[in-house]
């Protein structure tokens, strides 16, 4: 269920309501000022309700449908810094133990260049969100569920081919996390690497309903992520 189809059932149950408290619904909701979590939708659910045409166990029912097909929703509301470092690496950390965070301690060489330590193994992480490719508004609005035929568009950017050995991505989208393991030498040689400033020392590869069957090859399973990128290192040795 998304966003469209909640309101459209949301619609329909409004549609039993008495004349009078349609039309008192519609006058609330033109005035209605919303600051998150308080929104359109939180107040329909709350009328319908009170007026006894949502029942509670009716709503856990229409919340838990909602709930389970948006799962990562809230990543999209996330600003780009602590969606792209706080969230993604924190992430790759609860899947796998054996990522850590990187200092002299165990890289007497580390200078900040790189996100995550695996076992000796310099790990950069870059993290995406599936959006809507030609739609204008905010990320939360433009965000995508897996499978939808809808062109989208995510970057990966800020790459430095120097910095680590392995780079881990991870793709959003409202229902699902997908990750791709590439190794340096997989990223340098890529088709889809561009310049990301003209003449800079860093790159990007952008991912988009076109070419996303392209990196099906470098595909994860979450809990194979670790075991890839022994994997990928020990070829680069």
């Amino acid at each position: 269920m998304d966003q469209q189809q909640l309101k459209r059932h949301l619609e329909m149950l409004s549609a039993s309501l008495s004349r009078e408290d349609s039309r008192l619904l519609k006058a609330r909701l033109e005035a209605l000022s919303s600051v998150y979590p308080f929104n359109e939708y939180e107040y329909i659910i709350s009328f319908l309700i009170d007026k006894g045409i949502l029942s509670f166990s009716e709503y856990e029912r229409l919340r838990e449908r909602y709930v389970s097909s948006n799962r990562y929703l809230e990543l999209f509301e996330l600003s780009p810094r602590v969606f792209g470092q706080i969230w993604a690496e924190k992430h790759l950390r609860d899947l796998d133990h054996r990522f850590q965070k990187p200092s002299r301690a165990v890289d007497p060489d580390f200078d900040g260049e790189y996100d995550l330590w695996f076992e000796g193994i310099k790990v950069e992480v870059k993290a995406s969100r599936a959006i809507h490719a030609k739609k204008r508004g905010a990320l939360i609005a433009r965000a995508l569920h897996w499978g939808d035929q809808a062109p989208f568009w995510m970057n990966f950017q800020q790459l430095k081919l120097d910095t680590c050995d392995v780079f881990v991505f991870i793709g959003v989208w409202v229902d699902k996390l997908v990750y791709w393991v590439l190794s340096t030498q997989e990223i340098a040689s890529d088709p889809f690497l561009s310049h990301q400033h003209r003449g800079g020392v860093e790159y990007q590869i952008g991912v988009t309903d076109k070419n996303i069957a392209e990196f099906e090859r470098y595909r994860v399973a979450p809990d194979r992520i670790g075991q890839v990128i022994l994997q990928k290192a020990a070829k680069k040795d």
